[in-house]
């Protein structure tokens, strides 16, 4: 698998420390500089690759903010809706929080349109702590929601192995990546 435009621009991009985390700031995780088409179809595409191995699900569901590019896209292509879980609340009813604790930041999030029995697949931008992650498939359980896959473009981190194992959930990675004296360097 050749991903030209992504390990192009994910070699390119530059590193911020966040106390000892390293940010990779990035088109796809950050939308800085800017998302070109050809990037945002590239991954897409790969996406797709292996979102058609899960069988049927009714919504792809994806987390505020950067996911949203992702998910509108395979929502376009796949001719399934999508839900966002946003970092605001609504008050609607049936709205559950989801508390967020990641290698840089603590905030809530909040699912909205999502009830028991709905079968989905998760569509991410990056996976690195698992904070969030993890947090967003222990109330989907809670709630009853079957999450078919996750479905991840950069995969920065080594929580997948233990995240698969607690939730039984496939999580698939576009990207592997490490960032080594402040250089990514694919995997």
């Amino acid at each position: 698998m050749i991903l030209k435009h992504l390990e192009k621009s994910l070699y390119d991009a530059p590193i911020v420390k966040k106390g000892e985390y390293d940010y990779v700031i990035h088109p796809i995780t950050d939308g800085v500089p800017y998302i070109t088409p050809e990037l945002l179809k590239e991954v897409t595409d790969e996406m797709k690759k292996h979102i058609k191995k899960c069988g049927r699900f009714d919504r792809i569901v994806t987390m505020e903010a950067m996911g949203i590019p992702l998910a509108s896209v395979l929502s376009l292509d796949l001719g399934i809706p999508f839900t966002i879980i946003r970092k605001r609340s609504y008050g609607l009813p049936g709205e559950v929080s989801v508390e967020q604790v990641t290698g840089y930041s603590k905030s809530k999030m909040y699912v909205n349109g999502l009830k028991k029995g709905d079968t989905v697949i998760l569509v991410d931008d990056v996976l690195s702590t698992g904070g969030t992650l993890k947090a967003v498939l222990y109330v989907l359980k809670q709630i009853g929601v079957h999450v078919k896959g996750v479905f991840i473009a950069v995969y920065k981190g080594t929580c997948k192995e233990e995240l698969v194992r607690i939730y039984g959930i496939p999580i698939t990675t576009i990207v592997d990546i490490d960032v080594v004296e402040g250089k990514v360097h694919i995997k």
